[in-house]
């Protein structure tokens, strides 16, 4: 028996679907990224830990630390790495997810853009709950790690979590139809972190260079959540969110359109 819509008695609309698979891919990735191996969580937390370390050491050196206007530089650098990481994460997990899942497409329910998608939201939930335990503890250090503007601060976080969403919809297509493209992409992680001012403020370099190497939207938001943690702090100058988003935004576009224009192959692989 049919209902006033047309649908048979009890059937589930397409978003109740996709809710349903998105749950399930969630609680799969979920139990796979934190249960499989019994040092995930370490490494989570370690990493920008021993980075931070570095860098202070390093620091106690070259003076870094006055090459920072109206910011202290272990928070500045925290923020920076934490900021950093998040894009860098749900550009590189979302590269390995379509393989990942390649068994699962056998049900017609499953897109190769939903574990994307999937993959993206748990890593930014994670590296979101490591944030708050950095930011905690440095409290509980004596840092200044409590943010002056906590909405910008939160902007800038979800910013950059859907820059990592639009880069990981790009390469997860790019990286599984050109596999030597995966092993670019993550060659050219480290370059991307120095450029993008993270372990130093790029204020200081030459304005010719700065202009070319504010093409990369991550300084942008990150900056700008930098600035949100210290309301004086002096950002780089030619910070836009405009642009962020309007790059943000475009290559999201992209990154679902390669989705639909691909979704036969990307299934076969």
């Amino acid at each position: 028996m049919a209902n006033v819509k047309g649908a048979p008695k009890g059937a589930r609309t397409p978003w109740q679907v996709t809710r349903s698979v998105w749950y399930a891919m969630f609680m799969r990735e979920a139990i796979s990224r934190t249960m499989a191996d019994r040092m995930g969580w370490f490494w989570m937390i370690f990493e920008p830990v021993a980075l931070v370390a570095i860098m202070v050491a390093i620091r106690s050196f070259i003076r870094g630390d006055r090459l920072i206007v109206n910011a202290e530089f272990i928070p500045w650098m925290i923020a920076g790495l934490m900021g950093f990481f998040l894009v860098r994460e749900g550009m590189l997990r979302g590269m390995g997810a379509i393989e990942a899942n390649s068994a699962l497409f056998a049900y017609r329910q499953v897109q190769p853009a939903d574990p994307v998608l999937v993959r993206n939201f748990l890593e930014g939930m994670l590296r979101t709950f490591v944030f708050l335990i950095f930011i905690v503890g440095g409290l509980m250090l004596g840092l200044n790690m409590y943010p002056d503007n906590a909405i910008r601060a939160m902007g800038a976080w979800l910013s950059l979590w859907s820059l990592g969403l639009g880069l990981g919809l790009v390469t997860s297509t790019a990286a599984t139809l050109v596999p030597e493209v995966g092993r670019v992409i993550r060659m050219l992680s480290l370059p991307l972190l120095i450029i993008s001012g993270v372990i130093f403020p790029l204020n200081q370099l030459p304005h010719w260079l700065l202009e070319y190497l504010m093409l990369n939207p991550i300084p942008h938001a990150l900056e700008t959540l930098r600035l949100g943690f210290f309301e004086n702090y002096q950002v780089i100058h030619g910070t836009s969110l405009l642009y962020f988003w309007l790059f943000t935004l475009s290559l999201i576009s992209v990154g679902l359109l390669m989705h639909l224009r691909f979704v036969d192959r990307l299934k076969a692989k």
